[in-house]
């Protein structure tokens, strides 16, 4: 799933806006954001990444710069845990026109030597977005990991299925941060598959530069729906 096929069919779907996130590494940044370019959706450059508790994070950049910053500390901290392609996969990277450039040694699906408070608090410093992925999962999430929604500088959480209202109160105790949904594809034909809606009202998603405005997509995040 190279980032110009995932750009393409964002285009063809009519997203406007969307995230590459792959885990622990941002080697691929650079490419989707090419591709981006060329297919008039504007890209943020993240990280999905697995801190020492074991849930996932989704770390989001409308930059290249701090986004690859975070990558290079994230690779520092993981362990020398080797990737066998021939069990677990390759894990490639590739240039914008899809042209294998390099291929990471180390497993990326493990946690980094970092904790889910110092990712969080270096992710804010950097200018990025927080937000605790799936966390209505039964693994790799903040209610597998510690039973509850703990408290953070989350932008948002991101949930596999949105959770209804009742007199009694939400279905799902999601703290009163608002909520996404997004589709966490790991194939092409899953893109867009669980896609949401960000009301920006009158203000631009993108700055004069290009690249996205962060604040304004701060701001709409705070309109989403909260349980």
């Amino acid at each position: 799933m190279s980032p110009r096929a995932i750009a393409s069919a964002l285009a063809e779907l009519n997203i406007n806006l969307a995230a590459i996130t792959d885990h622990n590494s941002a080697l691929n940044a650079p490419a989707f954001a090419q591709a981006c370019h060329e297919y008039g959706v504007t890209p943020l450059f993240g990280i999905e990444a697995q801190p020492q508790e074991e849930c996932h994070i989704l770390c989001l950049f409308a930059d290249l710069e701090s986004v690859q910053i975070l990558s290079d500390e994230l690779y520092q901290a993981m362990p020398m845990i080797m990737n066998i392609p021939e069990k677990m996969g390759d894990q490639v990277y590739v240039d914008e026109e899809e042209n294998i450039i390099g291929e990471v040694d180390k497993y990326l699906v493990s946690s980094a030597d970092i904790s889910l408070d110092d990712l969080a608090a270096r992710v804010v410093e950097l200018g990025g977005l927080v937000i605790p992925a799936h966390v209505d999962r039964p693994s790799f999430s903040l209610t597998s990991q510690f039973g509850v929604i703990v408290d953070g500088p989350w932008d948002a959480l991101e949930v596999v299925k949105m959770p209804g209202c009742s007199e009694e109160g939400p279905a799902f105790d999601t703290r009163g941060y608002p909520l996404i949904t997004s589709s966490d594809a790991h194939y092409p034909e899953n893109i867009g598959q669980r896609a949401f809606d960000l009301d920006i009202q009158n203000d631009a998603l993108c700055k004069t530069s290009g690249t996205a405005d962060m604040q304004v997509i701060k701001n709409a995040l705070s309109r989403r729906p909260r349980c």
